[in-house]
């Protein structure tokens, strides 16, 4: 194993197994998991979720070849009708979920938190088309819909491995890259190996010392590890142009009502507050 990092976590890991067409990624989050979280008081299984869809998100912000953002949504007719986390090429990511009903802090599955569903994957380059893939959710977790996903849309043999638990979010990936033949004896060997690896591991464990564990005897390639960071990108500024598409009228009568504008940011709970100081507007 050649290696030119140290141990971190609210990193993305991607490695190779030389001589072998299989990629591997590992995630392991920490800060940004929570930050994600932090100020909304969601139910234990619903932070799993986004947890779960956040180290998705990050695994398949790995795989752009582009500038640009991939969204990951589920919405569902279920207690839990929408959740969605965005990421960028860089690993910054946002992510918010939106209930109909209210949840106790029980356990519950993923067919009843999201009832019937559908996971939607867009992809936004900065510059180029941008492409939407709409694949079933019915499914018994994340990592199967995210499988099923790329058995669909990419044709590659693909494995996931998601974990949260309100503090940590970890995740795995084994892919099959498009060079290989069709014996898949090596990857189901791989496959064997990771799935041996415990949430408690991912959660405690450095993902240096994770790879040597499961992978000592195979030849593994390690690449330079990616931050992943939690990255709103709302501001005041942001906030008071998208103000000006709104009519100096409207602006006007708001003031005279409220005496200021009110906007709140749902995924970090930033508040801006604008008075007529901050509008340049004609006065009778």
């Amino acid at each position: 194993m050649q290696a030119s990092v140290s141990p971190a976590t609210d990193c993305l890991y991607r490695y190779t197994f030389s001589e072998q067409d299989v990629r591997g990624e590992l995630v392991q989050l920490k800060s940004s998991y929570q930050q994600l979280l932090q100020g909304h008081q969601y139910p234990a299984a619903v932070q799993q979720l986004l947890g779960e869809l956040m180290a998705a998100t990050t695994l398949l912000s790995a795989t752009l070849k582009f500038e640009g953002h991939i969204n990951l949504q589920l919405q569902g007719d279920g207690p839990v009708n929408f959740i969605s986390v965005n990421g960028s090429h860089d690993h910054k990511l946002r992510g918010i979920a939106r209930l109909r009903s209210e949840l106790d802090d029980n356990d519950y599955s993923l067919k009843q938190l999201l009832g019937k569903a559908m996971l939607i994957i867009t992809l936004t380059p900065k510059q180029g088309e941008r492409y939407q893939g709409v694949v079933s959710a019915d499914y018994s977790s994340i990592a199967e819909i995210i499988e099923n996903y790329f058995t669909q849309s990419e044709q590659l043999h693909t494995r996931v491995w998601l974990h949260a638990d309100g503090e940590y979010a970890a995740g795995m990936l084994l892919q099959v890259m498009p060079a290989a033949g069709h014996d898949r004896s090596y990857f189901e060997h791989l496959e064997h190996l990771t799935a041996t690896m415990t949430a408690h591991e991912l959660f405690s464990v450095d993902a240096l010392t994770v790879l040597q564990r499961l992978y000592h005897e195979e030849q593994l390639e390690l690449y330079p590890a990616q931050p992943v960071e939690f990255f709103c990108g709302c501001s005041r500024q942001r906030s008071l142009e998208a103000l000006a598409t709104v009519t100096p009228t409207e602006i006007k009568d708001i003031l005279a009502t409220d005496g200021q504008i009110s906007m709140h940011c749902d995924y970090c709970n930033a508040d801006y507050v604008f008075t007529a100081a901050d509008f340049e507007l004609d006065h009778d």
